[in-house]
């Protein structure tokens, strides 16, 4: 893929860097998708780590870049942003846009394998695989120094993905993620939805369960950050599952747990500077 191929849909000057929105045609998807990308001023002599940021239910690729106020901190550290849309869009699938919590903008970083979802909801192969490939060729992200992260759903997906993937993401970080996607509603649904009934092919789609069977996939440690005011905390993300998980893993875990700050980017913003730094130290 060149250059060529990707539609500028603007670009901004920010912090020295250059902010851009991408929209392209997705061959994983067979649509076309969208993506931002923050690039920082290093990448004019050469490749720079590239961190990779995948959002929550009902976000686009615009929400991280304009609410979570992370380029400022990336820009000094030298990281280049990647944030995916959530979902495919326009689809055609029936009922695909009549829930917030599946179908459109609700992707779950899986691949779909239950008809009439499998031939475009294939958010995996889209970010592990074709978005991967564009951010570390055509755009000048470093293959060898990637890492991921993200949000509630975005931090299912990573999780997930960091683990599915281990041999191409570096780093690994969470803010507030559903972390036991086959004990709540929303994973319920989405992989019913997805996936069909077979709760074997759900468990490998479940950081929880994904890290019962490992042994220390990131010994340089995992960091997640939950706000103990989050109104989704004991019905839908459980990340008390996934901390019991890297224990029984060997894996360290630094879970952070905040009084008073709850699910939205008010408390993404607070400690976003600590994952970029997180990350940074891990991608050097």
């Amino acid at each position: 893929m060149t250059t060529d191929t990707l539609e500028v849909i603007s670009r901004h000057r920010c912090f020295g860097g250059t902010q851009y929105f991408y929209r392209h045609e997705s061959t994983a998807i067979g649509l076309p998708m969208r993506f931002s990308v923050f690039v920082p001023q290093q990448a004019e002599q050469g490749r720079v780590p590239v961190l990779f940021y995948l959002a929550g239910l009902t976000c686009t690729e615009e929400t991280f870049m304009i609410k979570a106020g992370a380029q400022r901190r990336a820009a000094e550290l030298g990281l280049m942003l990647v944030a995916p849309d959530t979902s495919p869009r326009g689809a055609g699938v029936p009922g695909e846009d009549d829930d917030w919590d599946f179908g459109t903008g609700a992707g779950f970083y899986i691949d779909a394998t239950r008809e009439p979802w499998a031939k475009h909801y294939r958010m995996e192969s889209y970010v592990a695989r074709e978005l991967f490939e564009i951010a570390t060729t055509t755009l000048p992200g470093d293959a060898a120094r990637a890492g991921i992260f993200g949000h509630s759903m975005g931090g299912h997906g990573a999780l997930v993905l960091a683990q599915r993937h281990r041999e191409q993401y570096r780093s690994v970080s969470a803010f507030a993620p559903i972390a036991n996607p086959m004990q709540c509603p929303w994973g319920h649904k989405a992989f019913s939805g997805y996936l069909g009934d077979d709760r074997n092919v759900w468990a490998q789609y479940d950081a929880s369960e994904l890290m019962l069977g490992s042994k220390c996939p990131y010994p340089e440690g995992i960091l997640i950050d939950q706000g103990l005011a989050d109104t989704f905390l004991e019905n839908q993300l459980h990340p008390q599952a996934f901390e019991a998980a890297c224990s029984q893993a060997g894996q360290p875990l630094t879970l952070r747990r905040h009084e008073g700050y709850d699910h939205g980017y008010y408390f993404i913003s607070t400690f976003i500077d600590d994952h970029l730094e997180f990350h940074a130290e891990r991608l050097k």
